[in-house]
């Protein structure tokens, strides 16, 4: 299915706002179906050809939907777009008709102009569209619906409607259902949900909303004095005509999302919608899912400690040492363990949103790369780079992967380029380079030398080695991948391993 844009792009010639501006309103509209009872459909003139192009839709939440089926993509033209081709000629909202029959559905048909505030050009229309075979009965919560979403209609066509949004919204939540509370230019609540009453009534409001000061009850239910102040002034400045950030309200250990719309068709201010919704779950959760990643991230930093002191302990050891293969074997296990301290140093120091615990792989590995060419033993100097990116990898995959590459690393850098009778010459200055790209849910890993070779009786499977055993084990075992270690043609040796990337 084509998006609003593509659809928009291909069939007109509106400029890149106007584009804009529809897709901040079918961000929106949600509000304008859920008040109408209606689905909302976007419809754009197709150039020199009388049609109209249906490039959004929404149904209401309140309400049976008018279609079943989807009509974004759909082209109609002649009669049927009649009532469409008179708003986008004459810039005026239509409601004058009569129901149309569906099969044995009847629905009414409205149209409203699209604009952009400040500009009189129609750039779009919107349909709104009613199921009347499940009429509501107009009682109070109905009649104030109604009597809003005309109101709204209004601004859509004086190009007011949507709000500017604010840096960081991306939804328009809170929505109808959740809570409703109508202001008049005064302030004062003409009408209140249930919903909304209850919103309230969570925030330690005994009485009912209506004839009271919003504002004035809002700033004194908040906890904190400042906050209950920032949200007077926002309630205030919806009055005005503004359209203030949502904003949380905190009281009695409840907590309520606010969100401040202000009414004012044909431009002239008649006062505000504010739409409330109860997400003190919501906050509760959020606050056990942040205290329970610090306690994750807690532990890692600390086992993050201790395999520091462990690797300083080995590091003293192998300083005590007098056999250099004893000493060189203690170096090697300072490293193994270091390797593994910076996983759990990445991860006590980020703050997963997910149950998995997920690290930034690219900048372990090039930690381990650089360490690795610090401590080889030689009289030259080996560049070392890498291509491509890992990206987040899960830690169970990260720990033994940061082990195998320590080991794969720490080989090329100190026997590759180390003279020999054996295997060819290297070709230009020492290398190693460090390749990676992800393929059907794979990770291909190559690390890559221009060095002297393998011998030609290499063989990784019997190689007796620790190094090349651990780089094996984890590999074939706790990655559940395959690894190759060969002779490259250009001189050199690579080792190839393929690692899943499958939920474990």
């Amino acid at each position: 299915m084509s998006t609003l844009r593509d659809l928009v792009e291909e069939h007109t010639s509106l400029a890149p706002e106007d584009i804009e501006h529809l897709h901040r309103l079918a961000g929106d509209w949600q509000i304008v179906s859920d008040l109408s009872f209606a689905d909302l459909l976007m419809w754009v003139p197709i150039a020199d050809r009388g049609e109209f192009l249906c490039v959004a839709q929404v149904r209401p939440t309140t309400a049976p939907t008018a279609y079943q089926d989807d009509q974004v993509g759909r082209v109609s033209g002649g009669p049927e777009v009649a009532h469409l081709a008179i708003v986008r000629s004459q810039g005026r909202i239509w409601r004058e008709g009569d129901p149309v029959w569906y099969g044995d559905m009847p629905a009414r048909h409205e149209a409203i102009p699209v604009r952009r505030r400040g500009e009189s050009q129609v750039i779009a229309v919107v349909g709104r569209d009613t199921n009347l075979s499940t009429a509501r009965t107009p009682a109070q919560l109905e009649l104030n619906y109604l009597t809003t979403a005309d109101d709204l209609a209004q601004m859509i066509a004086d190009g007011t409607f949507p709000p500017p949004r604010h840096p960081g919204e991306t939804t328009s939540a809170p929505r109808i259902g959740d809570g409703l509370v109508r202001l008049d230019a005064s302030g004062k609540v003409t009408y209140a949900s249930p919903n909304a009453q209850s919103a309230y009534r969570r925030l330690g409001l005994a009485a009912h909303l209506v004839g009271e000061s919003l504002a004035e009850i809002t700033g004194r239910l908040v906890d904190d004095p400042l906050e209950g102040k920032d949200a007077t002034d926002r309630v205030h400045s919806a009055l005005r005509g503004d359209a203030p950030a949502r904003k949380e309200l905190e009281a009695r250990g409840a907590t309520v999302l606010m969100r401040a719309l202000p009414l004012m068709p044909a431009g002239v201010p008649i006062g505000a919608l504010v739409l409330v919704r109860d997400i003190t779950e919501v906050r509760r959760r959020d606050r056990q899912l942040m205290t329970k990643d610090a306690t994750i991230r807690e532990i890692h930093h600390r086992v993050k400690n201790n395999l520091q002191t462990v690797a300083a302990l080995l590091r003293l050891q192998a300083r005590r040492v007098g056999v250099p293969a004893a000493r060189h074997a203690l170096e090697e296990s300072v490293r193994r363990v270091a390797s593994i301290a910076l996983v759990h140093e990445t991860l006590s120091m980020s703050a997963s949103d997910t149950a998995d615990e997920a690290v930034e792989f690219d900048g372990i590995v090039d930690r381990v790369a650089a360490a690795a060419v610090e401590v080889a033993a030689s009289d030259f100097t080996v560049a070392l780079r890498r291509e491509g990116d890992f990206g987040v990898l899960p830690a169970e995959i990260a720990t033994p992967l940061v082990m195998v590459l320590n080991e794969l690393l720490q080989n090329a850098v100190e026997h590759a380029f180390e003279p020999s009778g054996e295997g060819g010459e290297r070709t230009g200055a020492p290398e190693v380079v460090v390749s990676v790209h992800r393929f059907r849910k794979q990770l291909h890993v190559t690390v890559a030398d221009n060095g002297r070779g393998l011998p030609d009786t290499f063989d990784l499977d019997n190689s007796e080695r620790l190094g090349l055993q651990i780089v094996r084990t984890l590999a074939t075992g706790e990655l559940r991948g395959t690894i190759e270690l060969r002779s490259r043609a250009e001189g050199g040796t690579e080792a190839v391993m393929v690692v899943p990337l499958a939920k474990r």
